[in-house]
């Protein structure tokens, strides 16, 4: 009998690549199953699904060391880690000792970072073992994950872990797909505007973008400081929870009984939904009015002409000297060198024509220096979007926000799929609260009756309504089970 087949009988009838954090690490506390065990189980099943391109480096050798020494540790009964036995993938722009971080772009394939990012070494010593580094949208510049720099023949972009002929979101993708293909447990990817929300939205598992700042950014390509996050994804919120616990070591709020949440439903974010996704979305929302929750309409005056004027100004200038500044500390390359070896043609195009001559098309359609936009959004615009959200909030006694993470459905993974339409549509409903530092939650509510295609509603609250967000989510978390049953 192979270590596979004496690992599923240990395990027994148990489906061990839905199972949480909490539940893989009690089955090797109480020597049920061993770290190295694990290891061979997860590393087979991502062999078997390469043609998800999830993954753009993973080291069995190291992951097998890591467990060995786990394994060691509980033989000698010594105190059990947090994350023990919990297998993590980190999407390739978040730096890990012993790894390419290659932010998914021929230029950065070669440079290996001396450390770990903070919040990856927080995970580390918790426990956690690192398989590899998941695939992205090149330089994290997308939000569909079809990089055409990084792939295995034949089959461009990572793919949808539910229908691999559509696309897996990004920029985040690999490391959403890794979780929902049972590959890992637990992920982490970077959200600047939609990237760890998107994904899991369009793949089925949980995704949370903490407040801006809440996790360090150090050891992270950038896109923006100002708006860039990292975020983890998971089978539940309570692994969220968990993580973010680890690295943030916040109190764990308990869950928020149904009778006592009350969320805003603005039109903005209701409407232009395909048909998919208006009628999931909607089932979902009477489903929580049944259970107690209160439903309020509100209203966010000017919340689109105020997100526009904040979000492609920021990531213009900020892409540029945010992305220098990162290469210097970091690498001998200049950002020129980076862009030459640009693959994907709507990264290569937006480096080319905005970011480095620092241009941005202005309503009549010309080329406007971006700088003087830039500015009043950073010093006017935010702020006054960040009111209209406050003042909502206040007046209707508020927990959070609730609209559809994605707008649609996953499109068809091809050439077209990054086409700046998608990209308008896919963001849409992300983008305002990301342009302002908002914590946002993205939850499964089931799949499509058509496409059979996840589908996700997200909840965002204000900045720093991190555990009370999450203490919401655990309770939407009960309710949307019971929907899809």
């Amino acid at each position: 009998m192979s270590i596979l087949d004496k690992t599923t009988n240990l395990i027994q009838s148990r489906d061990l690549f839905n199972l949480s954090a909490h539940e893989i690490t009690h089955l090797v506390r109480e020597r049920k199953i061993t770290c190295e065990q694990l290891v061979h189980l997860y590393f087979s099943n991502i062999e078997q699904q390469q043609s998800l391109n999830a993954f753009i480096n993973i080291d069995k050798n190291s992951a097998l060391e890591q467990a060995q020494y786990w394994d060691q540790h509980i033989f000698e009964d010594q105190a059990c880690p947090a994350l023990l036995g919990v297998f993590i993938a980190v999407k390739d722009n978040i730096h890990v000792a012993g790894f390419p971080n290659s932010a998914g772009t021929p230029a950065l394939a070669q440079f290996k970072p001396k450390t770990s990012a903070p919040i990856i070494q927080k995970l580390i010593d918790h426990g956690a073992i690192i398989v590899g580094k998941a695939h992205m949208h090149e330089l994290a510049f997308g939000v569909t994950g079809y990089n055409s720099a990084m792939h295995i023949n034949g089959v461009v972009g990572t793919r949808n872990a539910k229908n691999p002929l559509h696309i897996a979101g990004g920029s985040s993708s690999g490391s959403a797909v890794a979780v929902v293909a049972g590959m890992v447990p637990i992920a982490i990817g970077t959200d600047t505007g939609a990237s760890v929300r998107l994904p899991c939205a369009l793949n089925g598992c949980v995704g949370f973008r903490p407040t801006t700042g809440r996790y360090s950014q150090v050891g992270i390509t950038p896109i923006s400081h100002t708006r860039d996050t990292a975020g983890p994804m998971a089978h539940t919120v309570a692994d969220i929870v968990l993580i973010d616990h680890l690295i943030t070591q916040q109190d764990i709020h308990k869950p928020i009984p149904a009778q006592q949440i009350r969320l805003g439903i603005d039109s903005y974010f209701w409407d232009h939904l395909d048909e998919e996704v208006h009628h999931q979305a909607h089932i979902a929302l009477d489903y929580l009015k049944a259970a107690g929750i209160d439903i309020i309409p509100v209203e966010l005056p000017e919340l689109e002409q105020l997100n526009h004027s904040i979000s492609f100004p920021i990531v213009i200038h900020e892409g540029k000297y945010d992305l220098i500044q990162y290469l210097k500390t970091y690498t001998d390359l200049q950002i020129e060198a980076v862009v030459d070896q640009i693959s994907s043609p709507d990264v290569r195009s937006l480096f080319q024509q905005n970011i480095l001559p620092e241009l941005i098309t202005d309503p009549s359609g010309h080329l406007v220096p971006v700088l003087p936009l830039y500015e009043k959004a950073i010093t006017e615009m935010r702020s006054q979007l960040l009111s209209i959200y406050e003042k909502a909030f206040k007046e209707h006694h508020l927990n959070a926000l609730i609209f559809p993470t994605s707008p649609i459905v996953a499109p068809l993974a091809n050439e077209q799929a990054s086409s700046i339409e998608n990209f308008q549509t896919l963001v849409r409903n992300t983008d305002p609260g990301s342009n302002i530092g908002l914590p946002g939650l993205s939850l499964p509510i089931g799949n499509s009756f058509k496409s059979n295609l996840p589908i996700a509603l997200e909840i965002d609250g204000l900045p720093h309504t991190d555990s009370e967000l999450l203490a919401i989510g655990a309770t939407l978390e009960v309710l949307f089970q019971g929907l899809q049953k």
